[in-house]
């Protein structure tokens, strides 16, 4: 039997009233509840939207980057502002749970008062709950679902997948998800999703005649309306992943074929069109700006938390645009209220999932209950104490990052190492245990394996500066990757604003200079070339800190940056 939120408000007053002693958090977390998740319908379109949870399950902690910056016509725009100014921008009073959820502010304590957030549990009470009051509402899941845990990496993203159809995904896109190679990812939609959820994406294509691989859109009918959900995965993955994974598809923009499919969809009699996108914001931003006939662009990859959606003009009118952050730590909720056969009006709410202020369904926590069993041991074995706070997320390095570059030096006796800047990963609060399974948290991938490589000084900046330029190039339509990659034992300088060949200056070993020829150990992992051998990176973490037994702070190596002082994306 499960309640709703107001339902167990009356059970709780009427126990008061009897007299029954009742914990005062316990009811303070219930009316908190109340308030934030209290969202009046509007309109007669109603579309759910989560994306990038990497296969989080469970509530977890997440410290959201007090380094987003923006580059050229991006400085001091959304999403590219961190911290207080993020707070400013949309009017968020800080200390709150809400400055919590959007920001790194107090992190540590906020944590600690607030709780974890997400989980898949709490999740679906939440989208039960919405949905009984929003007839219709379609619920939308922006890709990078299949990969990011332990058990999503063991099951071949079957738990995932199980997970999604309890929770009632009717359409999603991905990216992540091709890295299970092609072959997998066909078998879940042709035989686990068929007639239940569709997989869209305009964007890829077979590489021998350029057919589809798979539907372009899904069209579904709402409260009378004609509403189509456009599909665009990560235009990037046969780059920024490895490439023999899905050997036979290309991937991409292309814009022009994005407007083909707006422009079919409208002609089946889509009175609302939206594009359910992994391109990340800021090339979400420029396609709105180029593509017409877009209401509204539900975006994913760059794991940007975005309160509100950016109005974006083209010559067709106006579309908005959203991110809705990762883990499984925000739902967005766009109404639409559709008259004469087109938009007149929105509402939009990106809602934090915090797992004390909502009850776990029963349903989907046997289901998660189930899919762990078989590995639980394994999970929750526990290598190390942490004494310091680990995250990942920021644009040069996080302390989970650092931990792994230390890992990978002082196992592989490596004079610098490598780490992807990849933007998924929990969090852990100072005094917690790390167990394997926040390890897999940070390593869960299908080419996982640890290298030791000699490269020159010369390799080492081309390296640099070719990632540096996808983070920071200022056209958003080349910036092809995550965050910057993470370096370990070398020192260096950074110019963000200078051109690709000119941004990594003063590179340094040791206090030394680097010197261009020399040949040096370098450790890594994730690479990218197939028939890569090493031993799995998760493997190497988890004898470091099972030898450790205690860690302590990480100190992070960051770049020295140039020419970006007043940077609002730089806490």
């Amino acid at each position: 039997m499960s309640m709703n939120r107001r339902e167990f408000l009356q059970i709780l007053a009427a126990a008061s009233a009897a007299g029954f002693a009742l914990n005062s958090r316990a009811l303070l977390a219930a009316q908190a509840g109340e308030k934030l998740y209290d969202l009046p319908r509007f309109g007669n379109v109603h579309l759910m939207h989560f994306t990038d949870c990497h296969a989080q399950l469970l509530p977890i902690y997440f410290r959201e980057p007090n380094v987003n910056m923006g580059i050229g016509g991006a400085i001091g725009k959304v999403p590219h502002l961190v911290g207080e100014k993020l707070l400013k921008a949309y009017h968020i009073q800080p200390g709150g749970r809400e400055a919590h959820a959007f920001t790194y502010l107090d992190f540590e304590q906020a944590a600690k008062t607030y709780g974890k957030v997400g989980g898949f549990s709490h999740l679906a009470t939440l989208v039960k709950q919405l949905r009984a009051g929003r007839p219709g509402a379609l619920l939308l899941d922006g890709g990078d679902t299949w990969q990011g845990s332990g058990t999503a990496l063991w099951t071949k993203g079957q738990d995932m997948v199980d997970a999604c159809k309890l929770l009632g995904v009717d359409v999603m896109t991905g990216h992540w998800e091709y890295t299970l190679g092609a072959k997998r990812v066909m078998e879940i939609v042709e035989k686990d999703f068929a007639g239940k959820l569709d997989f869209v994406a305009q964007n890829v294509k077979t590489t021998d005649f350029g057919d589809p691989v798979f539907k372009p859109y899904a069209l579904r009918e709402m409260n009378g309306v004609k509403v189509a959900i456009v599909g665009q995965s990560f235009p990037y993955t046969p780059i920024a992943n490895p490439r023999y994974m899905v050997p036979d598809w290309t991937f991409g923009i292309q814009d022009e074929e994005m407007q083909k499919a707006v422009n079919a969809a409208r002609g089946e009699g889509a009175q609302v069109v939206v594009v359910l996108s992994h391109n990340g914001m800021d090339v979400d931003l420029k396609m709105a700006s180029r593509v017409t006939g877009i209401d509204a662009i539900l975006g994913g990859h760059t794991h940007d938390g975005v309160p509100q959606p950016v109005k974006v003009q083209n010559k067709g009118g106006v579309t908005l645009v959203t991110n809705a952050g990762s883990n499984g730590k925000f739902l967005g909720v766009l109404d639409f209220d559709v008259k004469a056969g087109k938009v007149s009006d929105f509402r939009y709410k990106l809602l934090p999932i915090f797992s004390n202020l909502l009850a776990a369904d029963t349903e989907m926590a046997t289901l998660i209950e189930k899919i762990r069993a078989p590995y639980l041991g394994k999970l929750e074995e526990k290598l190390a104490v942490s004494e310091g706070l680990l995250y990942r997320r920021g644009n040069f390095n996080g302390s989970w990052d650092q931990l792994i570059l230390d890992a990978l030096m002082d196992v592989k006796g490596a004079d610098l190492a490598f780490s992807p800047g990849f933007r998924w990963g929990t969090s852990i609060l100072p005094g917690q245990a790390i167990t394997f399974e926040h390890v897999m948290d940070q390593t869960a991938i299908t080419y996982p394996m640890s290298t030791l490589t000699e490269m020159s000084g010369e390799q080492i900046k081309t390296i640099l500066e070719d990632v540096c330029d996808n983070l920071f190039n200022p056209d958003p339509y080349y910036q092809q990757g995550g965050d910057m990659v993470r370096v370990g034992g070398l020192t260096y300088a950074c110019d963000p604003n200078a051109k690709i060949g000119g941004r990594i200056q003063d590179m340094r070993l040791g206090g030394k200079p680097l010197d261009a020829s020399k040949k040096y150990k370098v450790a890594g992992w994730a690479p990218v070339a197939e028939n890569a051998q090493g031993e799995p990176v998760w493997e190497v973490v988890a004898r470091w800190l099972r030898d450790k037994k205690t860690v302590t702070p990480r100190q992070l190596n960051t770049p020295s940056l140039i020419g970006v002082k007043g940077n609002p994306g730089i806490a």
